[in-house]
């Protein structure tokens, strides 16, 4: 098995509001006589190895490369995959999806250890943005819901994925923005960011609206200046408002108060969102994620 070495006390937070409500979500759809209709699915997009440990050494960020965060000792534990399997009663189907290729074979040994649910799980290795937006295209809406968990290991998910989501009017979307490690880094104080960095921004964001939103033209410019100076103006808060915005615009209802989650300096590093893509259970699955989000 290949360790899968991450999180912190943010790490614990996150997943025990998912494990809430993924309890809450399996619920209503099992006693309320309509929604027991609809097949009901789990879809972790960066599951890992479905059990994870903390790192004992690295824990200092300077040090550390872009989008990795802060580490506290800890045993192993459950990861999200094996959060969701244990919940009861089970979902009627798990897609659990990974880029690595070992943390992927990990995940279809871990099947085993689930034996009445192993003909429920499938393990796909791959980029979760393709691998998400083919899901979405050749599931049957009409008669499917959908918990999706986006957790990436850094600045991954990309605008177009959301929007495909969304489109599906079925989802209930649980998002781990990178706020600090991840966006944050990349807008750069004097200057506008690089065009590598520019273009992973607004992939992320889906718009360029976010220059002008984090950006001014600082008074020291000069008209001839050929090269304007630039003032940053984008706080943790502003950025995180910036995003809920821009779930708004395509999901029907966004929980308006994400969780701020902090390393062991009590540094933002990521905001944990809720969004309901389905206009009829918008307004229930954001209360209980509204409630699960304040701390």
């Amino acid at each position: 098995m290949v360790d899968h070495i991450f999180g912190g006390r943010w790490t614990d937070e996150k997943l025990e509001r998912l494990r809430k409500y993924l309890e809450a979500y399996t619920v209503i759809f099992t006693k309320n006589q309509k929604a027991s209709y609809y097949h009901r699915i789990y879809v972790d997009a960066f599951a890992g190895t479905g059990i994870r440990k903390r790192d004992t050494d690295r824990t200092n960020d300077q040090a550390m490369p872009l989008f990795e965060e802060d580490y506290d000792a800890q045993d192993f534990m459950k990861g999200s995959a094996q959060v969701a399997l244990d919940i009861k009663p089970p979902f009627h189907n798990y897609l659990f999806i990974d880029n690595n290729a070992a943390f992927a074979e990990d995940l279809r040994r871990m099947k085993h250890d689930y034996p009445r649910l192993a003909d429920r799980i499938t393990i796909q290795q791959g980029d979760a943005n393709v691998k998400l937006v083919e899901w979405t295209k050749n599931t049957d809406w009409d008669s499917t819901r959908a918990v999706v968990f986006l957790d990436p290991y850094g600045m991954q998910v990309e605008w177009s994925t959301l929007e495909a989501l969304a489109g599906t009017k079925a989802i209930d979307l649980w998002i781990l923005f990178p706020l600090g490690l991840g966006v944050n880094r990349l807008l750069t104080r004097n200057t506008l960011p690089s065009e590598a960095w520019a273009d992973r921004l607004t992939r992320i964001f889906g718009t360029e609206d976010w220059k002008s939103e984090f950006y001014q033209i600082s008074p020291q410019t000069h008209l001839f200046d050929n090269d304007p100076h630039y003032n940053k103006d984008a706080a943790f808060d502003k950025i995180s408002h910036f995003f809920q915005k821009r779930l708004e615009s395509i999901c029907v209802k966004v929980a308006p108060n994400p969780l701020v989650l902090l390393n062991s300096k009590n540094n933002p590093i990521f905001i944990l969102c809720f969004a309901a893509t389905n206009e009829k259970g918008a307004n229930v699955a954001v209360k209980i994620a509204r409630d699960l989000l304040e701390r």
